[in-house]
């Protein structure tokens, strides 16, 4: 069994401890569909002041969503279009600190305030998105991008794609 250790100090002490678990909750399992689930209740439950964290999938253009914890979301997003679009079509983290300030901000909860996109690349190209919500404006910072950064290359380096494609 998986035990989660919540810490409420401040993220330079949170961070690395979830990178930690990250480790050993995917150790030995290598099946894309299950790291992603495992992972998106992972950062759910760990990171504090979260309503929605998810991943949404590259397929045929578009993106689709995929494993998320958190209310119904849209399913499927354009790229170019709203925060997970945008960082897709950019190739490149889009931190929101207000989501209402974002020109083409898609709501799909209306409680969410800023947002986080990590593109997930394979082999250099991306295959997908992290999408992590608050309800809180101003959540996410510099601190957390490159933390979250580096679990997606974690996860994407400890997971085998092949089926995914």
């Amino acid at each position: 069994m998986f035990s989660l250790e919540i810490t409420t100090d401040n993220r330079k002490n949170q961070y690395p401890l979830i990178l930690k678990q990250l480790q050993h909750l995917i150790e030995g399992e290598t099946d894309w569909l299950a790291n992603l689930s495992n992972s998106a209740a992972h950062l759910f439950h760990t990171l504090g002041r979260v309503n929605w964290v998810g991943f949404y999938l590259l397929k045929q253009g578009q993106l689709v969503l995929g494993p998320f914890q958190g209310k119904p979301a849209c399913v499927r997003i354009p790229v170019g279009k709203g925060v997970c679009g945008t960082a897709v079509a950019e190739n490149e983290t889009v931190l929101v600190p207000d989501v209402h300030q974002f020109s083409g901000h898609i709501a799909c909860d209306s409680e969410t305030k800023s947002e986080i996109v990590i593109p997930v690349r394979f082999q250099g190209e991306i295959i997908g998105v992290l999408d992590i919500d608050s309800p809180e404006l101003e959540r996410f910072d510099e601190e957390d991008q490159a933390y979250l950064e580096q679990y997606v290359e974690y996860l994407v380096s400890h997971t085998n794609w092949s089926r995914f494609h």
